[in-house]
């Protein structure tokens, strides 16, 4: 009698697999609700559901139903982070208050004061002419500066650095910006004179109106030289701005405007 010899498919030992099958049914099913008298229900309120008679769908009875309106991630809420306000001016005015890296001098009056070229280039393009155009200075060559106070020079180089003005005492303030003023014209800078315009509008009085008219009219500040004529038109000012230091300058510019005058002192 011949032998039968058989093979098994099962894993090699030491091997083992397993498998498994999930099998869905889906049941749906369907209710109508009628609502004979619909405006009738009207009173029950809002929020307060009419049930329906209880309906069976999959062999379960149903008395409510909850729908899902919409799906959406929820985003995790992360605190904002306070930045604190730019402090670029202060790195720079403590730059030029160390003079670290400074590498151009000027000479201002009898006093000397370093300030760094690449800056002042960056601020005013009067200054980069002057300290990198053809009629440069040597690098160990002072720059002089004439017709200018050393402390307007070093209040207008705070400004260069720190885009600000010092903190000054209301007298001193009014007597810098007219000077200020005059610097801010020289080298360009657009934002100082805008600052040293506003100072001055807002500060007129008997005894720097006729110097602050000068100054206007000197330098084109169109805005500040009508607030001067319109200060000065009043009859009481006119006749104290007339005693004043500085009005020897100033019939001139009063006669060019007369229209600015009330009539019975037009004459001027």
């Amino acid at each position: 009698m011949g032998q039968v010899s058989s093979s098994s498919s099962s894993p090699p030992a030491g091997d083992s697999c397993s498998t498994s099958t999930i099998v869905t049914e889906t049941v749906t099913g369907s209710h109508v609700l009628r609502i004979d008298g619909y405006s009738g229900t009207k009173g029950h309120g809002v929020g307060n559901g009419i049930r329906s008679g209880v309906f069976s769908i999959g062999g379960h009875n149903w008395c409510d139903l909850r729908i899902v309106k919409d799906i959406r991630p929820v985003t995790a809420t992360v605190d904002s982070l306070t930045v604190p306000p730019s402090d670029l001016h202060q790195h720079l005015g403590d730059l030029l208050a160390s003079q670290v890296g400074a590498d151009v001098t000027f000479q201002v009056g009898d006093e000397q004061l370093r300030a760094h070229r690449y800056v002042l280039a960056a601020r005013s393009i009067v200054f980069m002419a002057e300290l990198f155009g053809p009629m440069k200075e040597g690098v160990t060559t002072p720059v002089r500066i004439d017709d200018m106070e050393a402390r307007v020079f070093k209040t207008m180089l705070h400004f260069i650095y720190t885009d600000r003005l010092p903190k000054m005492d209301e007298g001193d303030e009014i007597l810098m910006a007219q000077h200020l003023l005059v610097a801010a014209d020289r080298f360009c800078l657009d934002r100082l004179k805008l600052i040293c315009e506003d100072i001055l509008r807002g500060s007129i009085a008997i005894d720097i109106a006729a110097t602050t008219l000068v100054l206007a009219e000197q330098h084109g500040y169109e805005g500040l030289k009508r607030a001067c004529f319109k200060f000065i038109k009043s009859p009481g000012n006119l006749k104290a701005v007339m005693a004043s230091d500085g009005f020897q300058h100033v019939p001139l510019l009063l006669r060019s405007f007369s229209w600015w005058l009330p009539a019975d002192q037009a004459h001027l």
